[in-house]
């Protein structure tokens, strides 16, 4: 009678409970809300982001645009005195609006994250593969390497590429605004020496050195100015490489892995028999049975990639100002917090939007994860 009644209760607890009974089944709600909330996210901030970009009636972008007299207007909803109903989510100190800003901030993260996991699945895959495929020698000094990289602190890799990138940026630009300048004063000296020839046989004489002049001005000066939004772009990009180029490293070891083991099976060593070359053999045999591993890598390495941005945007060093991103409007919210007149919304609304989307990717990783498992 007692092993009776606890079975029923055991069996009553499991149909209270769908999600223990059945794992597949809570991994794919999760999933779902995972996936509902960016979709959300990514719709809100990325297809809004050529709007927000764009330049308003005053000339300024619009993440940009805003009069200090609308400074820390507090939430319209707040039914603050001092609130506003063109700001849903407040304004910053200079009274540009919060819900602009994060959904450009929101845009260039999520930007940035994709871009990155792309670029580490690209060189993990391909690196993997080369290391298995080959074996060897080559494989042991490529994995050997793969190990000197995992010994140094994963974090301070990431920042000391892009501290190295923006320096180096910021030495090419001052070399090519250094030639620039020696070009305007060469040609401003052949203007000089061209005024000073008053008689017109001596016009006839070309004189080298304004030739030269010309010359160097006509080859160096037009080509060698950064536009503002070419340096920004130029920035991204060194931001980029520095966070995607160090977050292959595991997807590196789990491909040469399955390579290892795929290169002796039975199709693979068919089709190198038939004389297919190692290209065909990666793409057409190889590949397709590593697409769960490198879909479930490149949904994890997004949420990592999107918090390594914000992270190094956080210390100064990621998206430059005024450019937002994440981590330049918590740092900007994090320094408006005070015991007297806190501009709490500034701080509160970037965090909820990172933390949702962290939330989100993980959501959808797992789910994935599990999938693939099974």
């Amino acid at each position: 009678m007692l092993r009776k009644r606890s079975s029923d209760v055991h069996t009553l607890r499991l149909a209270m409970n769908p999600i223990r009974n059945n794992p597949s089944e809570g991994s794919g709600r999760a999933v779902w809300l995972g996936a509902a909330v960016l979709a959300a996210l990514m719709l809100a901030s990325i297809t809004t982001l050529p709007w927000t970009l764009s330049k308003g009636t005053d000339g300024v972008p619009r993440y940009n645009s805003g009069t200090a007299a609308n400074g820390r207007t507090p939430p319209f909803w707040t039914g603050a005195p001092d609130s506003s109903g063109r700001f849903w989510l407040g304004s910053d100190v200079l009274g540009r609006s919060v819900l602009i800003r994060c959904l450009t901030g929101g845009g260039i993260s999520l930007g940035i994250g994709v871009c990155a996991a792309v670029l580490a699945v690209v060189i993990g895959t391909l690196y993997g593969a080369a290391s298995g495929y080959a074996g060897g020698r080559l494989d042991g000094v490529m994995m050997r390497t793969v190990d000197v990289l995992y010994g140094l602190p994963y974090v301070l890799l990431v920042v000391l590429l892009a501290v190295a990138g923006d320096a180096l940026t910021d030495e090419y630009v001052s070399r090519q605004q250094a030639r620039a300048q020696l070009a305007r004063e060469l040609l401003a000296d052949a203007h000089m020496r061209t005024n000073q020839q008053s008689d017109t046989a001596a016009l006839a004489v070309e004189d080298p050195l304004t030739s030269e002049a010309w010359q160097i001005a006509a080859e160096r000066l037009p080509a060698r100015h950064l536009s503002a939004s070419a340096r920004q772009g130029l920035d991204l990009g060194v931001l980029l490489i520095a966070i995607g180029g160090v977050s292959w490293l595991t997807l590196a070891r789990v491909v040469r892995g399955q390579v290892l083991s795929l290169k002796n099976q039975p199709f693979v060593l068919a089709a190198r028999a038939m004389g297919a070359s190692p290209a065909r053999v990666f793409f057409k045999h190889l590949l397709p049975n590593l697409r769960g591993t490198i879909i479930v890598f490149a949904t994890l390495t997004i949420p990592q990639a999107i918090l390594q941005e914000s992270f190094l945007s956080f210390l100064g060093i990621g998206v430059k100002p005024p450019l937002p991103s994440w981590g330049t409007l918590i740092a900007e919210g994090l320094g408006e917090l005070n015991p007297y007149a806190s501009a709490w919304w500034l701080l509160l609304f970037p965090c909820l939007l990172l933390g949702s989307t962290l939330l989100a990717l993980n959501f959808v990783g797992e789910g994935l994860r599990g999938r693939v498992r099974r």
